[in-house]
């Protein structure tokens, strides 16, 4: 039954977005295990523990389902939150790496989407993301089952089965990708000049004041809120004048 739920939850997560943090997953797990209290705990940590993470660019973040739904069944069963969180971490990762297989994979969907759509058969355009929805539910189903199945050992036999090789490749690619992702989110979100001094506002903030997440964010809540207004003032003002000038020259 986690196992079912871990792949809802991933049929959510390439859809509506709705179920797939910790927070959620983990309390349904406490449900089915037959101890909610306990999963409302470890559902906590690992939400404030995973609170930023998410796929930025070309950046697949680590699986905080699979992650968040074995940890919290091997949690309740031999230990609790402490156990859980020790068994979702490396958990997270290892599902990361089959996302990333995933993800590659379904591209290959693409051309066939697009051989259909020039017969204007959208029918068969809309069938064909069953195979993507399909393949996501055994992708986070399938590992959480045998996770659960043969226990904490399992997943730490497998950590150590992997090449030393392998996993400081992966260590390395972790660092970079991630920059790489952030770097891309800026150049869609910060495409005007004005707002770069936020940024450096938030980065003098971060580094000389040495404040974290929390009160950066309520400074700048009501600086957004000026700049929002502020800057729709100047597009409504922009558009009166507009409509006097059209006006005058429709008026001569």
């Amino acid at each position: 039954m986690v196992a079912v739920w871990a792949g809802l939850c991933a049929i959510d997560d390439i859809g509506t977005q709705m179920l797939r943090r910790p927070l959620l997953i983990a309390p349904v797990v406490g449900f089915i295990m037959g101890d909610v209290q306990t999963s409302l705990l470890i559902g906590a940590t690992l939400e404030v523990m995973w609170m930023g993470i998410g796929n930025v660019g070309a950046y697949s973040a680590p699986d905080i389902i699979s992650g968040t739904a074995i940890g919290t069944a091997l949690g309740i069963s031999s230990g609790g939150t402490a156990t859980a969180v020790a068994l979702a971490v490396p958990t997270s990762l290892l599902a990361q790496q089959l996302l990333i297989l995933y993800r590659s994979g379904i591209v290959y969907l693409n051309p066939i989407a697009d051989k259909i759509a020039d017969t204007g058969d959208f029918s068969k355009i809309f069938r064909i993301n069953y195979i993507p929805m399909f393949l996501a539910f055994l992708v986070r189903a399938i590992p959480t089952f045998l996770a659960i199945y043969f226990g904490s050992d399992a997943i730490n036999n497998v950590i150590k089965l992997l090449p030393k090789d392998i996993m400081k490749g992966l260590t390395i690619a972790g660092s970079i990708i991630p920059a790489v992702g952030i770097g891309l989110l800026m150049l869609m979100m910060i495409k005007k000049s004005e707002l770069w001094v936020f940024l450096i506002a938030g980065f003098a903030f971060a580094v000389y004041f040495e404040l974290s997440v929390l009160p950066i964010t309520l400074i700048s809540l009501p600086i957004a809120l000026i700049y929002d207004m502020a800057s729709e003032n100047k597009t409504i003002n922009a558009r009166q004048n507009t409509e006097v000038i059209e006006e005058e020259d429709y008026d001569l």
